[in-house]
C-alpha cells in the first residue's frame, strides 16, 4: 500500500512534465514564428522559418490578423484570439484534440498578429502510458516482493511459536525430555530459553522428589523388619494373618521403591489409548481384585465383630488399571472405614457393571463425615490422618475418565462408589455421575436422598 501510495503521484508527475515538455516545444516554435514576424513579416519567410524549427510544425502553426501571411487553420476560438491579441504574453488554452499556444507578435505597422501553435492530444502524453507501465510492473514487484517477505517473516514466527505451543503440550502430556529450539523473534527466542530452563528444573525437582520417596520408603525396611520378628512368635490363624500381611507391606515397600528409583519419563514416551478411547496396557479384573482383599479385610472384620458382606464380584468385570493400583485404592478406602467407624459397624463391598462402567461400592453403617469437601481435598483431614485415602481413589478414577461419587449407604453411614471405564464395553456418551446411582446400587432397590458425603 506505501508503494502505491507512492507511485500514484510518480505517475502524475510524470505526466505533467510530459504535458510541460510539448507546451515547452511548442512555445519555442511560437518564439521563432514571431520573431520572423516581427523582423521581416513576409509569407516566405515565415513558411521557411517553420520548416526550419520543426518538420511536423506546418500543419499546427497557424497566424492570425497579419495581413501579409496567411498560414495554417486557426482552432483557437475567436474571444480567445482577441484576448491574446490584447495581451503581451503567450496564452495556452484548451481546443478539440489537444491545447493551442497563442502569441502575440507586434508588427512594425502597429497591429498585432497573433500565432498560434496547436499541440496534439499525443503530444502531451508522449511517453506517459509507458511511464504508467513501468510504474505498475514497479508496483506490482514491490507489492510481491513485500508480500513474499512477510510470508517469510510470518512463517518464521509462526513456525517457532507452533513448535514451542507443541512442546508445551508435549510436557503436559508427559514428555519430560522435550525441548525448544530457540527461534524467531527475541521475545521467542527468550521464551524458548525459559521454556528450556524450566522444563531442566522441572525434571530436577521430579528427581529429588523420587530419591526421597526412595529413600523414605527404604527406611521402612528397619520397622518392617522389627514388625516380622515381633510377630513371628504369633501362633494360629492370627499370626498367619499378620504375617501374611507384613508380607504384602514389605511387597508393597519395594515396588515403591523400584519406582522411585526409576529415572523420570525423558524419552518422550506418553499413555498410548486405544481405538475405545482406553488406555493401553494395564489390565484387570474388578471382581477378582475384590474377592481377594475381602478375604483379608473379612477376617480384621470379624476380630472387630462387624458384618462384612460381599455383592456380586462374582462375574469378570475388566477395567483399565493395575491390579495394585485398584487394590491399593480399594485398601484405602476400606481402612477409612475400620479406622473411623467403632467396632461393629456393618460393611458391604458390591461390584456392579453395566452400560460401559464397572461401580466398586463400599457401604457402611458408620456416623459419616461432617465435611465433605475437605475430605476429597488431597492432604486434608480432621481425623489426624495423612488426608490421601480418598485421593488415592480419587487419582485412579481421573487417570481413566472415571470418577468417585460419595453417597448415603442404606446403613445409614457413607457409600463410596468408584466408577471406571469397562473394557470390554466402552462406556456410552451420557453423564457418568448420572449413571452412578444405578449402578452402585442392585436393580429395584431404592436409594434414599442423595447427599453429597466425601470421605
Amino acid at each position: 500500500m506505501v508503494a502505491i501510495a507512492f507511485l500514484i503521484p510518480l505517475g502524475l508527475v510524470v505526466q505533467q512534465l510530459a504535458e510541460d515538455r510539448a507546451v515547452a516545444d511548442a512555445e519555442r516554435i511560437a518564439a521563432a514564428v514571431v520573431a520572423v514576424l516581427v523582423v521581416r513579416p513576409d509569407q516566405a519567410a515565415v513558411n521557411t522559418a517553420v520548416t526550419t524549427i520543426s518538420g511536423d510544425a506546418e500543419g499546427r502553426v497557424a497566424v492570425h490578423n497579419s495581413p501579409s501571411v496567411q498560414m495554417g487553420t486557426g482552432r483557437a476560438r475567436t474571444a480567445e484570439i482577441d484576448q491574446a491579441d490584447d495581451g503581451s504574453e503567450m496564452l495556452t488554452v484548451d481546443v478539440d484534440g489537444g491545447k493551442a499556444l497563442l502569441a502575440p507578435a507586434r508588427l512594425s505597422d502597429g497591429t498585432v498578429a497573433v500565432v498560434e501553435v496547436f499541440v496534439p492530444e499525443d503530444e502531451l502524453n508522449k511517453g506517459v502510458a509507458l511511464a504508467w507501465f513501468t510504474l505498475f510492473a514497479l508496483a506490482v514487484g514491490l507489492v510481491a516482493a513485500s508480500v513474499w517477505v512477510g510470508d517469510r517473516l510470518a512463517h518464521k514466527v509462526v513456525g517457532a511459536a507452533k513448535s514451542f505451543a507443541q512442546a508445551a503440550r508435549s510436557l503436559n502430556d508427559g514428555q519430560l525430555g522435550v525441548r525448544v529450539q530457540p527461534g524467531g523473534p527475541l521475545e521467542l527466542m527468550e521464551a524458548g530459553q525459559a521454556f528450556n530452563s524450566m522444563a531442566e528444573r522441572v525434571l530436577a525437582l521430579i528427581k529429588a522428589e523420587r530419591e526421597l520417596v526412595a529413600d523414605l520408603s527404604h527406611r521402612l525396611r528397619t520397622p518392617l523388619t522389627a514388625l516380622r520378628l515381633d510377630a513371628e512368635p504369633i501362633t494360629g490363624p492370627a499370626g498367619e494373618r499378620v504375617r501374611r500381611s507384613i508380607n504384602n507391606l514389605e511387597v508393597e515397600v519395594d515396588q515403591l521403591i523400584r519406582s522411585a528409583r526409576q529415572p523420570p519419563a525423558n524419552t518422550g514416551e506418553i499413555t498410548k489409548v486405544g481405538a475405545d478411547g482406553l488406555p493401553v496396557g494395564a489390565r484387570c479384573d474388578a471382581s477378582e481384585i475384590v474377592r481377594e482383599r475381602m478375604v483379608f479385610w473379612s477376617a480384621v472384620a470379624g476380630d472387630q465383630g462387624r458384618t462384612c458382606k460381599r455383592v456380586g464380584a462374582t462375574l469378570p468385570a475388566p477395567v483399565p488399571v493395575s491390579r495394585a493400583d485398584l487394590a491399593a485404592a480399594l485398601d484405602a478406602i476400606l481402612g477409612n472405614v475400620f479406622r473411623y467407624t467403632p467396632q461393629g459397624t456393618p460393611i458391604e463391598v458390591a461390584v456392579t457393571r453395566r452400560d460401559g462402567w464397572v461401580a466398586v461400592r463400599v457401604d457402611d453403617g458408620g456416623p459419616g463425615i461432617p465435611d465433605p469437601e475437605a475430605a476429597m481435598q488431597r492432604g486434608v483431614s480432621n481425623k489426624g490422618s495423612t488426608g490421601l485415602g480418598l485421593d488415592i481413589a480419587r487419582r485412579l478414577a481421573a487417570g481413566v475418565n472415571g470418577a468417585v461419587n460419595i453417597g448415603r449407604s442404606r446403613f445409614g453411614g457413607a457409600s463410596v462408589v468408584v466408577l471406571l471405564p469397562d473394557v470390554e464395553a466402552p462406556p456410552r456418551p451420557t453423564s457418568r455421575f448420572g449413571l452412578v446411582g444405578r449402578l452402585s446400587r442392585e436393580p429395584g432397590r431404592r436409594r434414599g436422598r442423595h447427599q453429597g458425603v466425601p470421605r
